[in-house]
């Protein structure tokens, strides 16, 4: 029997924004291969399966249309607005295949995640040469404040910054070529970003392992870009900043990150959802 799959989209209060996941309540019973077939199913970017626990906590898998993915922000955000709707609000424990999630959803329905440990590393001066080919960018369009690395909270992210909206708005990318990239070196998305001032940002996300062209909102390259500016010195004074993303898909994404002092501790990614119905 085929389990009823909700639509939610994340990071918006509206519908027809941010970014929509399938979300499975209890997915106990399921196969890999019927998980991977009801994913391809729903089309979107992931789904995400909840397998509750004798312990109260819960198991989560997440499914792209095309293969099973260790963690995703998003869906994370839908799957526990969806769970507290039925459950009530509260304080939640996820396990995914990149570690422990703790996930708070108010009496508002925010859901807040606090990503596993991240990390960052440098960027491969010819991987960072095969993405801007592949992009149809160009090394002096790179914003020199915050250089390119690669970041995890969760899922790999390459963070790459321009120096204009203007370059951000126009990607026009090669997805064999990014996809054949980002195969070779387990990368997740691509984060590209333009820092409107130190509260703000704008992103936006090639997702081609996911046979998608962009993600509207990414909330695992969100946590992934809170660690790469604290490596990089440039968080503001109250280390807390807002993501605009989906804006150039017509579907407008808000994401709030908060990095605590210790990283280790995880970055903490919050925002909405909503649930979509058809015809939305």
């Amino acid at each position: 029997m085929t389990p009823a799959v909700l639509r939610y989209s994340a990071f918006t209060t509206d519908p027809s924004g941010g970014n929509p996941a399938g979300v499975v309540l209890d997915a106990r019973g399921l196969s890999d291969d019927a998980m991977q077939r009801i994913a391809a199913d729903v089309g979107y970017s992931e789904t995400a399966f909840l397998l509750p626990r004798a312990d109260g906590e819960l198991d989560v898998r997440y499914f792209s249309p095309l293969a099973e993915v260790s963690f995703c922000g998003h869906a994370t955000i839908t799957a526990m607005v969806a769970h507290a709707r039925r459950q009530g609000p509260g304080d939640f424990v996820l396990h995914t295949q990149a570690g422990r999630v703790r996930v708070t959803v108010d009496a508002g329905f925010v859901a807040t995640l606090t990503s596993v440990p991240p990390r960052v590393d440098a960027l491969d001066a010819a991987d960072l040469d095969g993405v801007l080919a592949a992009l149809r960018w160009h090394r002096d369009e790179l914003d020199p404040a915050l250089p390119p690395a690669v970041a995890y909270a969760g899922a790999w992210h390459p963070v790459i910054a321009v120096t204009t909206r203007a370059r951000l708005a126009d990607l026009h990318y090669d997805f064999d070529s990014l996809a054949a990239i980002m195969a070779a070196r387990g990368w997740t998305t691509i984060n590209l970003v333009w820092r409107e001032d130190v509260h703000t940002l704008h992103a936006r996300n090639p997702f081609p392992p996911g046979g998608v062209v962009e993600d509207p909102a990414t909330g695992a390259a969100a946590a992934a870009l809170g660690a790469y500016l604290a490596s990089q010195d440039r968080l503001p004074d109250d280390r807390r900043f807002t993501i605009h993303q989906g804006h150039d898909l017509g579907r407008p994404s808000v994401l709030r990150v908060d990095v605590p002092v210790d990283v280790r501790d995880g970055v903490r990614v919050s925002g909405t959802a909503v649930e979509v119905v058809a015809g939305d």
